[in-house]
């Protein structure tokens, strides 16, 4: 007996629709899951400074931030999704239509029409009766049932193999072996695509698509992939950008510095493109270096920052250097293109900025990195360096600032402008080549809109403990309030909102800081509460081409080496409401808090912390704060004479003491006892030393 293969196609869409659904699934699915995931940049959720003004080029400026939004939106890979989905429901429709062809298996019993418990006498009464019936010398072909001579001698032998398969040996060994009377029979291979697809000449087709999608399409995305992680930095910046900040870093820049060194960055050539490299350059440079108003030139630049962009050769980056001091100095540059160019720079330059950030972190030196952060400042709201802070409100030019602040050598800060009575504050912006009333009305109002954080009181804890030992895990708590510049009627901070409460001992989910918030209840135990996560409002910056949030950043350093003490905590989300739904300013008390290792030997650490604000200049804090770090004997001295600091060895904070230690604490019954039979018989009260960490207040 022999055996044979042939190859058959799926024209009948059995299977096809299979494999192209598997594969579709494989792309559209993941793909589509991006597209739904819950999306990390929540910004749009964030509340709106009320505010209808607009620069005299924000059309510009939203026409670049609308551009920004839809590359956001993956408008490519949501077409996609769209046509992945649509093949699927495709070969779903014809999986769901498409008869399914049944194999048939080779069954005697069923083709002798008997019970398979029939004994073999039975069964060949019961073929006598069927050859009798069906013996082709017999039979007469029906024409209405579409019956031929060949159809029922087809049928006659069948009906002999099944009988022969279940009473002839021989036969029933092939059958029971192979499933057939016959012996081992010809078997088909199905592939699953339709026949048309490789005939009629397609089957060159079919090769040219394989070798571009395994061949071509697969390794160019693997590729690109692989490449474009090395070509980036963890910031999201050209690694050649990064390496030419690198070089440019010095620990004396200032913030002048840092947007020179922001200029290197590669990616202004994607803007600057061809003919645009250099146009228009002797036009940028001769307005930004023309006579300024208040300062010595337009842009507000020095000399020394003049030479540096002389110093450098024609192309690209020059032409970048100028366009950023005529975005800081606002100068006009009355020509489309450079206008656009002058907007559209300025977030690739804050994108830079903040891989520079953390390249000057990596150095340590408080310098490069403060000025990295004011630089953030200055680029967000467009404002040059050592230029007024009262540029960031509407209508404000250098201008009405400088007959603002009297021509102070000192700059007049936006809290010290609105916190002036209404009647001076009048007379100092509004007049003739100055505000009109409708301006310094609108302007006023945005001011009193931003969201300025006034430190209460800043200090150091570790939670469940007294004091502080070393290399312990120290948080730093800040406690702050958001009021804007202006605020009148400020109610005052109550001393329990300055308290950071620790959670009860018992409270495990707590302690390990995966439940809610804790503070002091009516009867002065503590109690969690449904911690809040709070947006601030949308940063008001017109001349910004982005949307942007403000963070808020908190550090230590060391003043006497000018160098990082803790690394920068981030805060861009707080606990309680920053405004009422009408816009009012809440005053609730923010809690902020950073986590370090103390310092390994005990001692006082004397540290400048620093709360700088990205968005807005001269919304920073910088005031002293003293870390005491006591001997680690002395802190256990001081926990034995406290009761209260001796957890219940029952307690969950007991069994966690007696891990740390190796020894469960001493029950309070037991310690009793230990007190009534010492033979002084005297009574000491424990010194309360629980401030012994920083307590500074600097609110205002």
């Amino acid at each position: 007996m022999s055996s044979s293969s042939e190859y058959s196609y799926d024209d009948e869409a059995q299977f096809f629709p299979f494999f192209i659904l598997t594969l579709t699934g494989l792309v559209t699915l993941p793909l589509t899951y991006s597209l739904l995931r819950a999306n990390t940049d929540d910004a749009h959720l964030a509340p709106r400074i009320k505010s209808n003004y607009k620069t005299k080029h924000g059309g510009v400026v939203e026409s670049l931030r609308a551009t920004q939004q839809r590359k956001q939106r993956k408008i490519k890979r949501t077409i996609f999704s769209l046509a992945g989905w649509g093949l699927m429901g495709f070969m779903a429709y014809l999986i769901m239509t498409t008869e399914p062809v049944v194999a048939k298996i080779w069954n005697p019993y069923d083709i002798l029409g008997i019970s398979e418990s029939y004994t073999e006498k039975q069964i060949k009464s019961h073929y006598k009766r069927l050859s009798v019936k069906f013996h082709p010398d017999k039979v007469r072909p029906d024409a209405s049932k579409n019956e031929t001579v060949e159809s029922l001698n087809d049928y006659y032998v069948g009906l002999t193999k099944a009988y022969q398969a279940l009473t002839d040996e021989d036969v029933r060994n092939n059958y029971i072996q192979y499933g057939h009377p016959d012996g081992k029979q010809s078997f088909s291979i199905g592939i699953a695509l339709p026949k048309f697809i490789i005939s009629d000449g397609n089957g060159k087709y079919l090769v040219l698509l394989y070798t571009g999608l395994l061949g071509v399409l697969l390794p160019y995305l693997v590729g690109s992939w692989w490449y474009g992680t090395k070509k980036r930095s963890k910031e999201g910046v050209l690694m050649e950008s990064a390496n030419n900040l690198f070089r440019h870093y010095d620990e004396f820049m200032d913030e002048a510095g840092i947007i020179t060194a922001l200029s290197a960055g590669k990616e202004f050539e994607s803007i600057l493109k061809g003919d645009q490299a250099e146009s228009g350059l002797s036009k940028i440079e001769s307005r930004i270096t023309a006579e300024g108003v208040a300062s010595l030139f337009a842009a507000g630049l020095s000399v020394k920052d003049k030479e540096k962009l002389e110093d450098l050769e024609s192309g690209v980056r020059r032409k970048v250097l100028a366009l950023l001091w005529a975005y800081l100095g606002r100068v006009e540059l009355d020509d489309a293109a450079l206008t656009r160019a002058k907007y559209d720079i300025a977030p690739i330059a804050r994108m830079l900025n903040q891989s520079f950030a953390a390249i000057a972190l990596a150095y340590g030196n408080i310098g490069p990195i403060a000025g990295s952060f004011y630089a953030n400042q200055h680029l967000i709201q467009a404002i040059s360096p050592k230029s007024s802070p009262l540029l960031q409100l509407p209508h404000f030019t250098p201008s009405i600032a400088m007959a603002v602040e009297g021509g102070s050598k000192t700059h007049m800060t936006l809290q010290q402008y609105l916190d002036l009575p209404d009647a001076q504050r009048r007379k100092l912006a509004v007049g003739k080549n100055l505000l009109s009333e409708a301006q310094y009305v609108e302007s006023v109002e945005v001011g009193k809109q931003l969201p300025y954080l006034r430190v209460a009181k800043a200090f150091f804890k570790v939670t469940g403990e007294r004091v502080i030992i070393p290399s312990s895990l120290v948080t730093l708590v800040i406690k702050g309030r958001f009021i804007p510049p202006g605020t009148e009627r400020v109610p005052a901070v109550k001393d329990a909102d300055l308290e950071d409460v620790d959670p009860d001992e018992d409270d495990l989910e707590a302690l390990m800081g995966r439940k809610k918030k804790t503070i002091k209840g009516a009867d002065g135990k503590p109690i969690s509460v449904e911690e809040q996560s709070i947006l601030p409002p949308l940063t008001f910056a017109p001349h910004y081409a982005r949307e942007h949030t403000p963070k808020w950043y908190a550090f230590l350093s060391d003043s006497k080496q000018g160098k990082m003490a803790v690394p920068p905590f981030t805060f861009d989300r707080f606990d309680q409401p920053i405004f009422d739904d009408k816009g009012k300013p809440t005053f609730n008390m923010q809690t902020l808090k950073a986590q370090f290792a103390a310092p390994p030997q005990a001692g006082h650490y004397t540290f400048v912390m620093h709360v700088v604000c990205d968005s807005y200049v001269g919304f920073d804090t910088k005031m002293e704060v003293t870390l005491v770090v006591e001997e680690t004997a002395k802190a256990a001295q001081m926990a034995g004479d406290d009761d209260i600091s001796e957890p219940d060895e029952d307690s969950i904070a007991g069994q966690m003491h007696a891990l740390k230690t190796g020894q469960a604490p001493q029950s309070k019954r037991q310690k009793d006892d230990d007190d009534s039979e010492d033979e002084s018989g005297t009574e000491e009260e424990a010194d309360d030393t629980s401030d012994t960490n920083t307590d500074t207040e600097d609110e205002s």
